[in-house]
């Protein structure tokens, strides 16, 4: 198995582990020092830094959601170039409202391990009305 081929394995079990809210091997795949972005103006937009406040961001969209908001993995696609980008489809519940929109997240990996991810929506008004 090459690198590409590594990194997209860590991926896929970081979203498994994610919509199983398993911060045990999130951890295995998020190095300590990585960073998220979350596009937007809503209360979920922003920047994080250290893989415990990227941890606080997931378990925002988890705690705000009742545990409904779910990142269905559709595809994977791999660079020799330690990029990874993950195709999903989020769904959730809060506040009487619906989310529904794709989003692919762009990871940084290095050594097998993801040291950053920039979330991208298909559709960023359906997501920041969401969590607005």
């Amino acid at each position: 198995m090459n690198v590409a081929e590594r990194n997209a394995e860590v991926v896929r079990a970081a979203y498994a582990a994610f919509n199983r809210a398993d911060i045990d091997a999130l951890s295995e795949a998020f190095a300590e020092n990585a960073t998220w972005h979350t596009p937007g103006k809503s209360s979920a937009a922003g920047d994080a830094k250290g893989r415990d406040e990227v941890f606080a961001q997931f378990g925002k969209y988890g705690g705000e959601t009742d545990g409904t908001f779910k990142a269905s993995l559709l595809d994977v696609f791999a660079s020799p170039d330690g990029r990874v980008v993950g195709l999903h489809h989020n769904t959730g519940e809060r506040n009487g409202k619906q989310l529904d929109t794709d989003c692919c997240i762009v990871f940084d990996l290095q050594d097998g391990r993801v040291t950053s991810g920039r979330e991208h929506f298909y559709d960023l008004d359906n997501w920041d009305s969401f969590w607005s």
